[in-house]
């Protein structure tokens, strides 16, 4: 099914970080420590790596295996492994690819305030105090702004395709990500205070777990692998034939769960020095204070505390978010500009301008509308349509999909694949075990 003219990552080093850089996001930096936060830290950080490993992982090297069999674009990649059902393969890459930018499009706004963020403290160093107040506040035009100056970004990498601008940026920009948050960690972790939101991330309460926390834990893990909105199957399409998919899937995965546990050493310990500090970060009740937008205000507070070092650490931190953030938007819109240029044989540079600009508008209208529409697009697109569409991708993987078809493609990057364990393991706990496992999750706090 391949096309000698398919794009690919010039290495498995390249393809891994640009995997990595999907799925190390936002959601990743952020997301993953708040929730973890707010959900008693340890049981929380455990339960997600159950999750990314025991359901998460097995789906990521279904949608990798399934785009570099199919190397196109996600409808046709689908439809490569289930001909006899083209109306659901085609049904599912279209969803995927609405969820994806879906995705993007209140991603692209809060990428933006991290933009704000990082632009505003240099500013008002250089003298322009209203202009960096005007950067950090969270008004109607400056939100508008901020989102089309960061999905112009995005534009200007994909424009560019997979080498010369997915696998080049990534390349650089993730190195850098890793470098910057190793530092911050270890600096967080000199400062007073720190040592009791690392006991609170390490050290397990098992009165905080609830069938609730099981439900976060996986969508945690769904949204921080990039799974079931097609980014992957993509990325796997530009994959070698001779990459060995488990190990390579293995490795983006544990990278990107790394990434996520070295989020909670900065971002917990970083709460309670802040709260050493005198910022309040829990009510009355326990419960987490302002925890979406908690980056915004106490982090800023826990900087002002440190002096000199504090502008130059917060400017770190917010350069980090935006590269976490660039890294993962030009990954969603890949999706549909891979799918639109192919489909309708357009060239990729055009069709990049008209695709960005539909989400941005869509990103407009959010903003416009944000009280109604913002909490509502994040909740239909990641706690429903991702859990949902690698269910049943799970489904077509495990089911549809010619068994030996599927040892043959993977065979290619390991030859003795067949008489290895994971082979032994693998396509009945993607057909069965997988399926069972997700319904268990999401219908037990029904049932209880």
């Amino acid at each position: 099914m391949a096309s000698g003219h398919r794009a690919q990552f010039s290495s498995r080093l390249g393809f891994i970080l640009a995997a990595a850089g999907s799925a190390v996001g936002l959601g990743n930096i952020w997301g993953f420590p708040t929730q973890a936060a707010s959900n008693g830290g340890a049981v929380f950080l455990i339960t997600y790596l159950i999750m990314v490993f025991v359901l998460a992982y097995p789906l990521l090297v279904a949608e990798l295996t399934i785009g570099r069999f199919g190397a196109s674009n996600p409808i046709r990649s689908l439809m490569s492994i289930a001909p006899k059902q083209k109306l659901l393969a085609s049904s599912v890459g279209i969803a995927g690819m609405l969820g994806v930018s879906g995705i993007l499009s209140f991603y692209a706004i809060v990428a933006g305030w991290f933009f704000g963020f990082l632009i505003g403290p240099v500013l008002s160093v250089l003298g322009f105090e209203s202009a960096a107040a005007w950067l950090e506040g969270f008004g109607t035009a400056r939100n508008i702004v901020l989102m089309l100056v960061f999905m112009l970004l995005t534009i200007f990498v994909v424009r560019s395709g997979v080498t010369d601008g997915i696998e080049k940026w990534s390349s650089r920009l993730m190195p850098v990500l890793f470098i910057l948050f190793i530092s911050m960690v270890a600096y967080t972790l000199l400062q007073d205070g720190a040592m009791e939101g690392l006991k609170m991330y390490l050290v397990p309460d098992m009165s905080h777990f609830s069938p609730d926390l099981m439900v976060s834990a996986m969508g945690q893990a769904f949204f921080s692998l990039s799974i079931g909105v097609c980014t992957m199957m993509v990325y796997g399409s530009y994959l070698r034939k001779d990459a060995d998919i488990p190990k390579t899937a293995a490795q983006v995965a544990l990278l990107d769960t790394g990434v996520a546990f070295v989020a909670g050493l900065l971002i917990l310990p970083a709460m309670f020095v802040a709260q050493n500090n005198g910022v309040e970060i829990y009510s009355d009740a326990g419960a987490l204070l302002d925890g979406d937008t908690l980056v915004f205000s106490v982090l800023p507070a826990m900087f002002d505390t440190m002096g000199g070092a504090g502008l130059i650490i917060g400017i770190a931190f917010f350069a980090l978010m935006v590269i976490a953030a660039l890294t993962s938007s030009i990954s969603m819109l890949e999706v549909p500009v891979s799918c639109a240029s192919e489909e309708l044989n357009k060239d990729r540079k055009t069709v990049v301008w008209w695709i960005g600009g539909a989400i941005a508008l869509f990103s407009t209208l959010i903003i416009l509308n944000f009280g109604s529409m913002f909490g509502l697009v994040i909740s239909v697109t990641t706690e429903y349509m991702q859990p949902i569409l690698g269910l049943i991708m799970a489904l077509i993987a495990g089911w549809i999909w010619k068994r030996n078809q599927v040892l043959e493609e993977l065979s290619q990057g390991n030859p003795e694949l067949k008489d290895s364990l994971f082979w032994k393991i693998w396509p009945t706990y993607v057909r069965v075990v997988c399926p069972i496992l997700m319904a268990l999750v999401f219908l037990w706090p029904v049932l209880k």
